[in-house]
């Protein structure tokens, strides 16, 4: 009967712990909006807060970290395969330093310095984000194919499968679970990150917390703050959910 009861209140405590977020990221909504709707705001703040403004500088904002994070999987996942591959192992090591590197820099120093040797504009952004989330990707891609059992490898081999067939039945599907811790790290970088992006001309919520810094209005910046945080619950409850769903059955 103890058992029972244990194994309902684990459950329990899953289905509370896979709300949260979602509940909390709501409650900060509907507190932003309440409070644009009640406060007593001046025509500068109510411009910049205007709904049509914040769905505008939001649609921006999701657009800038979906597109920067499918670039971010379609690059890194294949070369970190392609770097556990014996060919190519040697170069591995440098590979990761280059992409650690890169993230090392101050997020805001990497859209500068590719601001001032290329362009500004959406493009731009996004080539800086995945320059900046590249590095979780990749590294635990690598890791994740490194760690399986070579023993499984090996009888895979032995049964007669290419090294081609042993990737994608063996390796790959026990990867996965770090691969898809990796790109939800990745995801919330880029939701931070991207608040940057304004500087770039690229929009976003970052344009609505520069105009609160710059005009000197301490509502818009903490609105624009409190939809940044919200949204990167969401994607954060959203990405959970897809890392429990995509890995493989009984891993």
């Amino acid at each position: 009967m103890s058992t029972v009861l244990d194994i309902r209140s684990s459950a329990a405590r899953r289905s509370t712990g896979l709300w949260l977020l979602p509940a909390i990221s709501v409650a900060i909504g509907a507190g932003v909006l309440i409070f644009i709707r009640f406060a007593n705001l001046d025509s500068i703040e109510a411009r910049a807060l205007a709904p049509d403004a914040i769905i505008a500088a939001t649609a921006q904002h999701v657009n800038l970290v979906v597109v920067s994070t499918i670039a971010t999987i379609l690059i890194g996942v294949p070369l970190g395969v392609l770097l556990t591959r014996r060919g190519a192992r040697l170069i591995g090591g440098p590979v990761l330093a280059l992409a650690s590197g890169g993230q090392a820099i101050p997020s805001i120093g990497v859209l500068v310095l590719l601001a001032i040797l290329f362009s500004t504009g959406f493009w731009m952004a996004v080539a800086a984000l995945v320059l900046y989330a590249l590095l979780p990707v990749l590294r635990n891609t690598m890791v994740g194919i490194q760690q399986v059992d070579r023993t499984l490898i090996d009888a895979g081999r032995g049964m007669g499968m290419t090294r081609g067939m042993v990737l994608r039945s063996i390796e790959l599907p026990l990867a996965v679970p770090l691969i898809l811790a990796g790109i939800r790290v990745a995801l919330i970088l880029n939701v931070g990150v991207a608040t940057l992006a304004t500087f770039t001309n690229a929009g976003g919520l970052g344009s609505i917390i520069t105009t609160g810094i710059v005009l000197n209005r301490f509502p818009v910046l903490v609105i624009g703050s409190l939809l940044t945080i919200a949204l990167a619950l969401l994607v954060d409850w959203l990405a959970g959910i897809g890392e429990r769903y995509l890995r493989p059955k009984g891993l």
